[in-house]
């Protein structure tokens, strides 16, 4: 699996920003391959939806038929990539741009809200209620600085995941960081 796929079309975002296909290829990402139906069943879908969608999701490169591990009645698909990037300034030269950058990060918060729902204390040792959570900054920042916060973070996350990817005790994590500037005279929801 490749690490990154960066998008410098919009409609290519457009593709990937459809509410259904975005959580299919989230969960080819997290879970590993899997066919239309079982992915149906995850996300309360058909098969003939799903498996509708997980062709658009290919034939634009984002997942693909896994070769490994054939299922005889079925194809099973398979993540090429481990996140999809693209540049923000790229996308919000056109409209079509702006709207799909806008669902996909509302598709971030709403899997971030999702998390936080799920996530149950008492299912967890006491390790990783301690670990978890969420923490929010008001800072002055130069846009330079947030950019350098952003690329420190992924180069930390990098090193990380590759220094525990073998600890008997390391889950799938989800990590969000977000960085956006506020007017002054914007009104905090609390």
């Amino acid at each position: 699996m490749e690490d990154e796929f960066k998008i410098s079309d919009p409609q290519v975002l457009k593709v990937v920003a459809h509410p259904l296909r975005v959580r299919l290829l989230g969960l080819l990402r997290a879970d590993g391959p899997a066919t239309a139906s079982e992915l149906g069943r995850v996300v309360g879908e058909s098969s003939g939806s799903t498996s509708y969608h997980l062709r658009e999701l290919a034939k634009y490169g984002f997942i693909e038929e896994d070769p490994d591990r054939r299922d005889g009645r079925e194809r099973r698909w398979r993540s090429r990539h481990r996140y999809t990037s693209w540049d923000n300034l790229e996308m919000s030269a056109s409209p079509e741009g702006r709207e799909a950058v806008k669902i996909m990060r509302l598709r971030q918060v709403a899997v971030l809200e999702q998390r936080v729902r799920a996530f149950d204390e008492g299912e967890w040792a006491d390790a990783w209620v301690r670990a978890a959570g969420l923490s929010d900054s008001l800072v002055r920042l130069p846009a330079s600085a947030l950019r350098e916060l952003h690329e420190r973070v992924d180069e930390l996350l990098e090193e990380l995941g590759a220094r525990y990817s073998g600890a008997p005790d390391a889950e799938q994590v989800h990590v969000w960081v977000g960085g956006f500037p506020r007017r002054p005279e914007e009104e905090d929801e609390t």
